[in-house]
């Protein structure tokens, strides 16, 4: 992480999945903040891409860095905040899928609670006695559902369902069952994580309600390690 530099991918500047007065939804890359980071280098993002066409954008909601996949964008005051309560109160529904190690179970729940780990931001740990709840369901697809250049011996294709929200949930998650996401380069091994050169978690489902119409939205985005997406 000490030799980590930012170098976000330049194209497409934004991936646009829908873009009314009020809301922008978009398919974030791997490798481009969700947000500016605190330094300047770090400042290209989501947000700030967004900003330069509505100034008064912000992000309701975040995926990591180096996650791919679908967030929802508030371009006023009103539209930001009726999506920050929405997410808030938890009627927002997320679905996300990934490529780990391993053959995983065909099914089961992960809960274990997770604080961030003090002395390695921006790293998460397991912490029974300080940590806060966090649970995650999973679900493995049929291998079939993986693209041929990501299809490699002894991985899973899963869907995963974050009950919570924590940071880097998902990702820690699996590594403690032992199955770490590919490319992961914070919690998997340095195998696991050179299999791939992209973080293998995308968020591939989005449904929330439009702040202003109150209509039911709903977005599927496909990532190029899988063929084909799983039901909701």
């Amino acid at each position: 992480m000490e030799n980590f530099k930012y170098n976000p991918p330049k194209e497409p500047f934004l991936d646009i999945l829908f873009h009314d007065e009020h809301i922008m939804v978009v398919n974030k890359p791997s490798g481009l903040l969700s947000v500016p980071g605190r330094l300047a280098e770090n400042h290209d993002s989501i947000i700030s891409r967004i900003q330069t066409m509505h100034p008064e954008a912000m992000a309701v909601h975040r995926l990591d860095m180096d996650t791919s996949g679908i967030m929802v964008v508030g371009l006023t005051k009103e539209a930001i905040s009726n999506l920050g309560k929405q997410f808030n109160q938890k009627t927002v529904t997320k679905r996300y899928v990934a490529l780990v190690d391993g053959i995983i179970p065909d099914e089961g729940e992960v809960n274990l609670p997770l604080r961030c780990d003090l002395e390695n931001r921006p790293l998460q740990i397991v912490d029974f006695e300080q940590g806060k709840e966090s649970r995650t369901l999973y679900c493995r697809l049929d291998n079939s559902f993986i693209s041929n250049d990501y299809n490699r011996p002894h991985i899973s294709a899963v869907k995963l369902i974050p009950v919570t929200g924590r940071s880097h949930q998902l990702r820690i998650h699996m590594a403690q069952t032992g199955h770490a996401i590919l490319g992961d380069r914070f919690y998997a091994s340095e195998e696991v994580m050179n299999r791939t050169e992209r973080l293998c978690l995308h968020a591939f489902y989005l449904k929330f309600r439009h702040p202003v119409s109150g209509i039911e939205y709903d977005f599927l985005s496909t990532p190029e390690f899988l063929k084909a997406l799983p039901e909701i």
